[in-house]
This record gives structure tokens, C-alpha cells and sequence, in this order.
């Protein structure tokens, strides 16, 4: 059973055990579950709500393009410490948390009530998941006849069943401005739902299985969860940001953004930055996990509106969220095309199968110093900017002519913020298979014009350390005498740019652009930036992610 939110009858109704299968969903507050199941014991529907979390080895296995593994140390880390909090908050609420690393379809079937059990989870959309909802509703029906998996929409911000369009999204359009006008003209936020008090999400007598009190006791390791890995003892120094996972931290970040530091109201200024912690809301971490509601950002700021001041940065965030919002319903409407090789259009291209630049590219070592010092920092904290994003990003498909999925694959192994929408819909979308158009980008008046005086470059990338700011984005210009004086010699301490990257070189330096001569096109999801000056199937084809720009 689905339930988008217009009276569908539920299984939590008639059973008298509530199994809370949370999921990207890591949260109390105005999470659709958790207030269905408060509701439900409020109303005598029933009687025992037992909180779950799976860590899936599905989701923790080496991906089909190559990585190592689907999830890598920086997000299991941030992912268990997600977990722990909210453990942590419904203990604090008289609940728990139930914890296994095992197939939640094989937990699930365990907890099982005789007289009916509804497992409610939020509804997700792509093909992986689809699957294990599939499995758990398969082993539910199993096991009893009063069992039943009901699915609730909850990742957005604006509801699935409050869309201008028809129920199939059939009428969806593909391009982002159209969808941004008319949910804007016909949509309104939904209020917030609450966060459970002291008492209204009761263990009841389940809290005497065995099995709940074996998860509950649990207590994870990173290691058990991702065995074979090392995990960093302490974060880079040069992070931007000390990620920690959670609720707690999430709502800390938020109040300190808006409320603290008042960062929200020059936001569409800074945004574009990539030093430190404080040049975007950094939010997208715990939204990718579910840890802080859409819907909540989008009220604090209009709190903060009414507060403080409204301008084109307080607009701004929330336009990013709608960004967010348009590439989970665009992946609902696309299904399995999203995935595939020739993106949503279907188109053939011929991919250069380089090996060596891939792995150059990987490891930051293409010898492109913005591409470089990018992609370094992903590597070792799990984190980069929108600006970072978008240039890598362009750099692998149209420059290097590498398939986008291994560079999807890569980004869903590494980042802390990894959505299934959000990450493969802006890479399908950067690599101009959608249908909208392309947008190239110019590494090198980008680096100019987004790291001015090399600062990122040199923090990244150390081998430039001592270069003149003249050749710090170019480095293969400097004469010998300068490599030998700034003790990076090109080819030797530092790479030569890789050969197929040659193209970016001969791009018009007024945009950068794909037509020769023409004017720089601005990238999917941001208003053209000399106008505005600022601005967001699957396995067997590929998958999909939303806007970079809620990642800034």
C-alpha cells in the first residue's frame, strides 16, 4: 500500500504492532512514520511501536562500475553517528532503536506480531529501492496474513499528492524552470508535523522478545559494518566542515546558519566559495540522510523572513529545494532510463574507455589544478562544493568523453551527501542527456574566476604550494626556471594535463561554453550568471542524483 496523503485506509488501522522501518528518514521531526505511528497509539489503533534501522550489505558491497564499495568510510561514519542520535532522541521519548546489519526483508519478517503488524517506511522512488520494499512486503505476506508494508511520502518539500500534475507524472515536465513556476504558482509548504513527546511511541510488551532486545542492545561498529576498511582516526584539517551525523547536529547547523550567525542573509554572495565552512548552508548532508526535513529549513526561513529580512539569498536556499525536490520527481517519472547509458533521450556515444585517465581523474591527478584540488578533497573528507561539483563533473564527460556513470558510481562511493536522485539527475543532466541543454564549462576562467588567488588550489593540491598566483591555475606554462624555483617541476613533482583534456584550452574565454564563439551557457539549475551572478532500472544502466546546487 502506498499512501500519498488523501485518506488512503493504512494497515497501522486495524494492527495492534507499529514497525518503524526507517530509512533516509533519520529523524523525529515532521517525519511522516513517526507521526502516523503517534497518531496510532494516540487513537488506541494500537498498541507497540518498534523503531528500526537496517544497515543493508547490499548497500555496503563494491558497486557494479568498479568502486570498492556503494558506501565509503566518510558516509558510513556519518551514517552510523545518524543512526546513534536518533536512537539517542526516541530513548529520550521513552522509545528505542532496533539496530542489525542484516537485509531489513530478514529483520522485518522477525518482528512480526500475531495479532497484525503494519511496517510503515518512506516511500522512495528508484529501482534499488523499489526492490527491497518489494522484498520486505514479499516476506511480510510470508508470515502472516495481518502483516502489511505501508509506504508514506516524506523526502520533499512539497507533498507528491499536493503536485499540479497527474498522479502518474505523465505531465511532469522535463526541464526545471516550468516545474519551479508552477509548483511555486499552485503549491503551498505544508506545516510542519510534530516531533513526538515523552510516552507516545511505546515499546509495549514487544520490548520482551528476544530479538528487539538484542537490536536494542546493539551497539555497531563502523568496521562491522563496512569490514575490510580503514577508517581516518580523526577528520582532515583541511576540512571544510566537522560533519557529524544526527538530528542533534542537524538542527544545530540549521539554527546556527540562520539564527546565530545571520549567514542565511548574504547567501546567494557567498555561495560559490569553496574554502571553509561558512560560504553555503552545508545542509545537504543531513538532508540526503533525512536528518533535517526540507520542510523545516524552509520554515525556519521564513521565520527568520518575518524576523529578520527577506532577499534574494533567504530565496535563494529555497530555491535549491525545489531544485532537490524536481530531480526526485523527475527520477519517479523517467524510472529506469534515468539509469541508462544514453541518459533520459536515449542518445549513442561513443565513451573513450581510458583507463588511465579515469583513474587520473579519481585520484586527483589530471594535472587541471580546480579538477585536482576537487576531487582531493572529496577523496579524503567526503565533501565538495557546487562549484566543484559542476566543474568535475563537465570536465569527466565533455572533456575527457568518460561515461558519466563511473563518474555518478564514483560520487555515490565517496560523498557524505550521497542522494540517489540528486547525485545520478545532475549527472546525466552534466552530461547533456536529458534533453536540456549542454553546458560546458572552462576550467581554467573558472579556477580565475571562482579561486582567485589559488587558495584552494594550494590547499588541495600542496605540490603548487610555492607557484606564482600568475601560473597557479596553469601551471604547464611556467618556464623551467619558475618550476625549478617554486619546487614543482611539471611532469615530475606535478602531472602534464592529461591529453584529452587538450580541448578545454581552446574554449572562448567569454564563456567557455560548447558553441564556438557563442556566449557561456549557464548550468542546469542556475539563471544566467552575467544576468543574475549567482543562482540546484538504475543497476544495468546507471542512476540518478538532484541539483548540485543544494551540495554548495
Amino acid at each position: 500500500m502506498v499512501n500519498l496523503g488523501k485518506g488512503v485506509a493504512s494497515a497501522s488501522q486495524r494492527a495492534e504492532r507499529v514497525v518503524l522501518w526507517f530509512r533516509n528518514d533519520l529523524r523525529l521531526h515532521d517525519n511522516a512514520i513517526v507521526d502516523k505511528a503517534r497518531r496510532s497509539v494516540a487513537s488506541g489503533q494500537c498498541k507497540e511501536v518498534l523503531p528500526l534501522y537496517c544497515f543493508d550489505p547490499r548497500m555496503f558491497r563494491q558497486s557494479e562500475y568498479g568502486s570498492k564499495t556503494k558506501t565509503g568510510v566518510h558516509r558510513t561514519k556519518f551514517l552510523l553517528e545518524s543512526v546513534i542520535d536518533l536512537r539517542q532522541r526516541l530513548r529520550s521519548v521513552g522509545s528505542d532503536l532496533l539496530i542489525a546489519v542484516n537485509k531489513p526483508e530478514n529483520v522485518i519478517a522477525e518482528l512480526v506480531g500475531e495479532r497484525g503488524t503494519s511496517v510503515l517506511a518512506q516511500r522512495e522512488v528508484t529501482s534499488e529501492e523499489i526492490l527491497v520494499e518489494s522484498r520486505v512486503r514479499q516476506a511480510l505476506e510470508s508470515r502472516s496474513d495481518r502483516a502489511e508494508l505501508e509506504l508514506l511520502w516524506g523526502a520533499t518539500l512539497y507533498h507528491r499528492a499536493d503536485l499540479p500534475f497527474s498522479r502518474n507524472l505523465k505531465d511532469l515536465p522535463d526541464v526545471f524552470t516550468p516545474f519551479r513556476n508552477k509548483v511555486e504558482r499552485h503549491c503551498s509548504v505544508r506545516d510542519l508535523m510534530p516531533t513526538p513527546g515523552a510516552g507516545s511511541l511505546p515499546l509495549g510488551s514487544a520490548a520482551a522478545l528476544p530479538a528487539v532486545q538484542r537490536m536494542a542492545s546493539y551497539d555497531p561498529t563502523p568496521s562491522e559494518i563496512l569490514p575490510g576498511f580503514d577508517f581516518p582516526a580523526k577528520p582532515d584539517e583541511r576540512s571544510c566542515l566537522d560533519f557529524r551525523g544526527g538530528e542533534t547536529a542537524a538542527l544545530e547547523r540549521l539554527r546556527y546558519y540562520l539564527w546565530e550567525s545571520d549567514l542565511l542573509s548574504t547567501y546567494f554572495e557567498t555561495r560559490n566559495g569553496m574554502v571553509g565552512g561558512d560560504y553555503s548552508t552545508k545542509f545537504s548532508p543531513w538532508l540526503a540522510h533525512g536528518s533535517l526535513s526540507p520542510r523545516m529549513i524552509y520554515h525556519e526561513i521564513k521565520r527568520y523572513e518575518a524576523q529578520r529580512v527577506e532577499n534574494k539569498s533567504t530565496y535563494w536556499v529555497i530555491f535549491e529545494l525545489i531544485w532537490r525536490d524536481f530531480f526526485r520527481f523527475f527520477c519517479e517519472k523517467q524510472g529506469s532510463k534515468v539509469f541508462l547509458p544514453g541518459g533520459t533521450v536515449g542518445k549513442s556515444v561513443d565513451w573513450s574507455r581510458d583507463e588511465a585517465d579515469l583513474r587520473a581523474w579519481k585520484e586527483g591527478r589530471t594535472g587541471i589544478p580546480l579538477v585536482d584540488a576537487n576531487m582531493r578533497e572529496m577523496l579524503h573528507t567526503g565533501f565538495m562544493s557546487n562549484r566543484g561539483r559542476q566543474n568535475v563533473a563537465s570536465f569527466l564527460a565533455l572533456d575527457l568523453r568518460q561515461d558519466w556513470r563511473l563518474g555518478a558510481d564514483h560520487f555515490e562511493s565517496l560523498l557524505l551527501d550521497y542522494d540517489v536522485c540528486s547525485n545520478w539527475g545532475n549527472w546525466v543532466s552534466a552530461a547533456g542527456l536529458t534533453g536540456g541543454r549542454i553546458n560546458r564549462f572552462n576550467i581554467v576562467k573558472q579556477s580565475k574566476d571562482y579561486d582567485v588567488d589559488g587558495s584552494y588550489v594550494r590547499l588541495w593540491v600542496p605540490e603548487l604550494r610555492k607557484v606564482p598566483t600568475k601560473y597557479v591555475h596553469k601551471p604547464w606554462e611556467m618556464p623551467r626556471s619558475v618550476q625549478e624555483s617554486s619546487g614543482c617541476v611539471i611532469g615530475v613533482d606535478y602531472p602534464n594535463p592529461v591529453t584529452q583534456s587538450k580541448a578545454w584550452e581552446t574554449y572562448n574565454q567569454s564563456g567557455g561554453g560548447g558553441r564556438k564563439g557563442g556566449k557561456k551557457k549557464p548550468y542546469r539549475g542556475y539563471y544566467d550568471e552575467k544576468k543574475e551572478r549567482g543562482g540546484r532500472g538504475r543497476r544495468g544502466g546507471g542512476k540518478k542524483k538532484s541539483n548540485f546546487e543544494m551540495y554548495g
